[in-house]
């Protein structure tokens, strides 16, 4: 008797290698440990030992030799050092895209499909009729050709102009961001890990512009008691540091920046979980932890202005729930006319790409 036969379902046999499942688990312990190599490896035995994620066909010995061979980490035998290599750095930036912007794609959070008709970048799943002017490469001849087996049948087969329509495309803007993290010592305080997932949005920002939109710039600056850059490649090493926290300074290299850029929009994205405590005043620190100190803040207010006034739009993402840092945020994004989201650490990726997902289909230049 014909039917069908169902067998039961065996996770082992189905899916990925043992090798790329624990790939999984390495490159999220490795921004963890900041890029190192031999603690992700110690927390993977601890793991290992607890949730038998090996068996003995294949071991953490195996793991280490396919990671060798297969280029993802290198040794240093003069030194005793293993390191991580630059396709390991781009797996980590892949990685939290998937983890951000896979979870965002799918969820009901944001619309990415608020474009300007017209010759742009994206098709647009819209058709219209053909007008004079139309270029060829506009045409959808699929479309065309079934509107003209319906207005003249099949048998007397002809195409008229009629006939023809047009599939739009979507205008996307160029667009240059700064994103600022801070990297002081209150990132990590009160038992709670908010310098990863800044860490996590970084590279997976870094990795979506690179990869869909090359024409944009992505800038990283991090910020402490100083601001100074942070090239891509080098997002999986951050730390948070012994520092305060100098706004000031992290501004001005952004604007600094964003100068030299030539794209029409200019943004600035800051990920923050306190407020502004210290100023550089030529080589001395003016710092001052309790409370706001109107020397401090007046100094951020005047660079929300000067933003405003260059047109650089500031998003500030505030990572605390004090209301007198509450007010502080309402005060600063009030002075640039920009914009502020007050996220906890699980819906920080989804507020910022929500963010430049919108910048970028509704400014139209």
């Amino acid at each position: 008797m014909r039917g069908f036969h169902f067998s039961k379902f065996d996770p082992n046999l189905q899916g990925k290698s043992p090798f790329d499942k624990l790939l999984d688990v390495f490159l999220q312990l490795l921004t963890y440990t900041s890029g190192d190599v031999a603690e992700a490896l110690q927390w993977l035995n601890h793991l290992d030992k607890e949730y038998q994620l090996t068996d003995d066909e294949y071991g953490i010995g195996d793991f280490i030799e396919d990671l060798k061979e297969k280029g993802y980490i290198t040794e240093d035998p003069q030194r005793g050092e293993i390191r991580i290599t630059p396709k390991t750095e781009q797996g980590i930036r892949k990685k939290s895209l998937e983890e951000i912007f896979g979870k965002l794609r799918k969820g009901s959070k944001g619309d990415h499909r608020t474009f300007k008709p017209g010759q742009g970048d994206e098709i647009n799943p819209e058709t219209r009729p053909f007008q004079f002017g139309d270029m060829l490469e506009q045409i959808d001849f699929t479309e065309s050709i079934r509107n003209a087996q319906i207005n003249h049948g099949i048998e007397s087969f002809m195409l008229r102009e009629d006939d023809l329509s047009i599939r739009e495309t979507d205008f996307k803007t160029q667009t240059s961001t700064v994103l600022m993290i801070d990297i002081s010592h209150s990132m990590i305080l009160y038992g709670e890990d908010r310098i990863t997932p800044a860490k996590k949005v970084a590279m997976a920002l870094s990795e979506l512009i690179t990869t869909r939109y090359p024409k944009d710039t992505l800038d990283i600056v991090v910020f402490g008691n100083d601001a100074w850059p942070v090239a891509i490649k080098d997002l999986p090493y951050l730390q948070v540091g012994p520092y305060h926290t100098n706004t000031v300074a992290g501004l001005e290299l952004a604007m600094d920046i964003l100068r030299r850029r030539k794209n029409p929009n200019k943004q600035i994205f800051m990920i923050t979980d306190g407020k502004p405590t210290c100023l550089k005043i030529g080589n001395r620190y003016y710092k001052n932890a309790f409370g706001l100190d109107r020397k401090v803040v007046n100094r951020c207010l005047n660079l929300a202005a000067q933003c405003k006034k260059n047109k650089i739009t500031i998003t500030t993402f505030m990572i605390a729930t004090d209301p007198y840092l509450q007010r502080f945020v309402h005060e600063f994004t009030e002075m640039n006319n920009g914009k502020a989201y007050f996220a906890s650490l699980d819906n920080l990726g989804s507020f910022i790409f929500k963010d430049f997902e919108r910048g970028k289909s509704k400014n139209v230049f």
